[in-house]
């Protein structure tokens, strides 16, 4: 299961639309290492700049690693959590997740993060079965 859903928060899901901002609560208590994360990089990106920032290392548990790929890998987790942090997110391998500003994108930078030649790069033996 990918999220702790309250009885609350089910029924509300059952009688029509979900308010955003309980969405995104829900994400943040349910998966606390993605949300930690996505977190700290979009902090980063918006304290120091830069086209990007990025993450390279591995997540210590699996446990965690389980929580990054839910995260990333469900379209709308994905998507609140970009508007959330009003970023765009890159994923490579099991861990390596980058975020872009979502307004004045570097459209070359991203471009490349997300390339077939970008993922073959970011290969290494150890992260083979990761």
């Amino acid at each position: 299961m990918s999220l702790d859903v309250s009885p609350a928060l089910l029924e509300k899901a059952e009688q029509g639309d979900v308010d955003e901002r309980e969405f995104v609560a829900c994400v943040r208590d349910s998966l606390p290492y993605a949300w930690q994360l996505v977190s700290s990089l979009a902090t980063r990106l918006r304290d120091e700049g830069g086209p990007f920032a990025d993450n390279q290392v591995p997540p210590a548990t699996e446990a965690e690693r389980g929580q990054l790929l839910r995260a990333l890998a469900s379209d709308a987790i994905r998507g609140s959590l970009e508007r959330h942090f009003d970023v765009r997110l890159a994923f490579q391998n099991c861990h390596r997740v980058a975020v872009f500003p979502a307004t004045g994108l570097d459209t070359d930078r991203h471009a490349a993060f997300t390339s077939i030649r970008g993922q073959l790069l970011n290969q290494s033996p150890t992260m083979r079965d990761c």
